[in-house]
């Protein structure tokens, strides 16, 4: 209950619109109650000389309310006389006349509050399932990289797809027909006890054995439900992989391969909905029977009554229709059941994504800074992955001073890529401070940290989008100045030109349709309309022919002037200007000074130029 409560928090924002809808739907149950007790009266019509509502039909006689047959007895005197005035005409028919155009009134009226409610309500469930699947969006941008390192892309995509649509039959729909069914119950049970106490009191002796036996088939629906929603998030996370990875797949011919493992998926996943389906399946027809059992018995009992003088057939008449009516709000809600754990199991789903803390996130007292002034300092840096005992860099010990250009140097594995991971805070140390112009990095907002710093990586990603609007990435007024002056300087306006829409031309998903030569020079322009005072290249070149590599070290070149630069390099020929490099292996720094010095000296930096160059 507590998770359905927290849901139920979602409805919040939309609660004007959700108390209008409940209007209608309580309009719409007194309708339907209405129009249910007009059966009796129009027997009444056509099988006496006279009809009328609050006089009994073949004498004319004034009666008590508890002998109507019609919600009308409700009605205060006055209004019941003038409605009997309205309804009754000089002839039977004229009364049958009269009467049928009132039910089809009732009809209409009670179907415009249909309509209305329905209205009413599907704008609180989409906003239900808007609001949560952006706040779930959202909080995947609040979580450091260290949690997506240990998901499934497939997963996760599931979260925020299938598992918010399961969660709309418990929070949206489940909410909103509960709602409406239970009105409609309330008035069918309010009929069925002013038909007959007595026969309503002997049908609620059935209700525990029929509620413990349905509740039992809520539970098992919901373990059936958790397990469903695993196989459809095991499933779109092969067809995740497979169409991000198409071009390995066809590389090594394993389409095969590939459609085996997703059959694999889809069967797992078929053989789950299936179970789940066929204990759900029992619900509802399992209700009806218990409900027609329960009818049967009091057919029985008031059969015996009826014929003893003791019940009168009209009202009998009427508790028997008010009792069949009950029913279909039963029925819904013992399928409604089905619905609230599916949507329970994959809200529980939700919640602990929603639920885990952002490791990397401001303090309040967080300042903004928007240059460096003086330099960049690693202070005694530690760090372990998921805390663990292995330190994957120890003792990191560097001062860097702005406009310097540092290059770091090492074997696969030293921890280069993960030094440089810690200064935009894609993670935070272990051990140690990281501090720019002596301020610590974890006292800088975040925002204002990162918006000084460009990384231009090894794996470019692009956005399949336009060539434009991934380079004025996130700035939606840009210039057309901006924009072609940073291709420009990234050596990449010349092949844009030649493109079908020029600037416009949308690149495909990781820039696919464009070569990686092509997509690098993107992904430096992209740094250089941003213009950080800092600079992160992380084997920038290292993938490239030789033509692109040119092309894109002389942008890299220009890129760099007046700028701080953080250079990880496999291709030692393009820091050997660098005025510092430092030599890491093991998560230690081993070496640090420039390429004439470091040559020099026996030691790593010198085998790996050796062995590159072979000397």
């Amino acid at each position: 209950m507590k998770l359905y409560f927290r849901l139920l928090g979602f409805l919040k924002p939309h609660l004007k619109q959700l108390i209008l809808a409940m209007i209608f739907m309580v309009l719409f149950a007194g309708m339907s109650g209405f129009s249910i007790t007009m059966v009796v009266p129009l027997t009444k019509i056509i099988f006496s000389e006279q009809g009328t509502f609050s006089q009994d039909i073949s004498s004319n006689k004034e009666i008590s309310p508890r002998g109507e047959k019609s919600l009308v007895a409700l009605m205060p005197k006055i209004l019941k006389e003038k409605f009997n005035q309205l309804i009754i005409g000089k002839t039977k028919m004229e009364t049958l006349g009269r009467f049928c155009i009132l039910i089809f009134l009732i009809f209409l009226v009670k179907n415009l509050f249909w309509y209305a409610q329905s209205f009413l309500i599907v704008g609180v469930e989409q906003g239900v399932i808007m609001d949560l699947r952006n706040k779930l969006y959202s909080h995947f941008h609040l979580l450091p990289l260290e949690y997506f390192h240990g998901q499934k892309t497939g997963v996760l995509i599931s979260r925020i797809t299938n598992d918010i649509t399961l969660v709309k039959g418990a929070v949206a729909n489940g909410f909103a027909e509960a709602l409406r069914q239970g009105f409609l119950l309330l008035v069918y049970l309010f009929l069925v006890f002013w038909a007959s106490w007595k026969l309503a009191l002997v049908a609620l002796l059935l209700f525990p054995p029929a509620s413990i036996i349905i509740g039992r088939f809520g539970q098992k629906v919901k373990k059936s439900s958790v397990l469903t929603q695993e196989k459809m998030g095991s499933m779109t996370s092969v067809l995740q992989e497979t169409i991000s990875g198409i071009r390995v797949v066809k590389a090594f011919v394993m389409e095969k391969f590939e459609i085996k493992k997703f059959t694999n998926a889809t069967k797992d996943y078929f053989k789950t909905m299936v179970k789940l389906t066929r204990i759900g399946s029992l619900g509802p027809p399992l209700t009806e029977i218990l409900g027609v059992f329960a009818a049967v018995l009091l057919l029985w009992f008031a059969g015996k009554d009826i014929v003893a003088g003791n019940l009168d057939p009209g009202r009998f008449f009427l508790f028997l229709f008010a009792m069949l009516s009950l029913m279909q709000p039963v029925r819904s809600l013992s399928q409604l059941n089905v619905d609230i754990q599916q949507g329970l199991a994959a809200a529980k789903r939700i919640f602990e994504v929603l639920d885990t803390e952002p490791k990397i996130k401001d303090r309040p007292e967080a300042i903004r800074i928007d240059s460096l002034k003086d330099k960049v300092a690693f202070e005694n840096i530690s760090f372990s992955y998921d805390s663990s005992d292995k330190e994957v860099l120890s003792r990191i010990n560097l001062e860097v001073k702005a406009g310097e250009i540092i290059a770091l140097v090492g074997p696969s594995g030293a921890g280069k890529s993960t030094l440089m991971d810690l200064l935009p805070r894609f993670y935070d140390p272990t051990f140690g401070e990281i501090k720019i112009d002596g301020i610590n990095i974890k006292k800088i907002n975040l925002r204002s940290l990162r918006n000084l710093m460009g990384i231009v990586t090894q794996e470019t990603i692009l956005f399949n989008d336009t060539v434009w609007n991934n380079i004025a990435y996130g700035h939606n007024q840009a210039s057309k100045e901006e924009v072609e002056s940073a291709a420009k300087a990234a050596n990449a306006h010349q092949f844009i030109m030649s493109m079908p829409q020029k600037y416009q031309t949308i690149i495909g998903d990781r820039g696919v349709k464009i070569s990686g030569g092509e997509r690098q020079r993107l992904a430096i322009a992209r740094a250089l309309f941003k213009n950080p005072p800092i600079l992160i290249f992380d084997e920038a070149t290292s993938s490239l022919d030789t033509e692109s590599e040119a092309l894109v070290q002389e942008a890299i070149d220009r890129l760099m002037k007046g700028r701080t630069v953080f250079v990880i390099a496999h291709r030692l020929s393009t820091i050997q200007n660098a005025d510092k490099i430092v030599v890491l292996d093991d998560g230690k720094i081993v070496q640090m000074g420039d390429h004439k010095s470091l040559i020099q000296q026996e030691g790593l930096y010198k085998r790996l130029y050796e062995m590159q160059f072979k000397i």
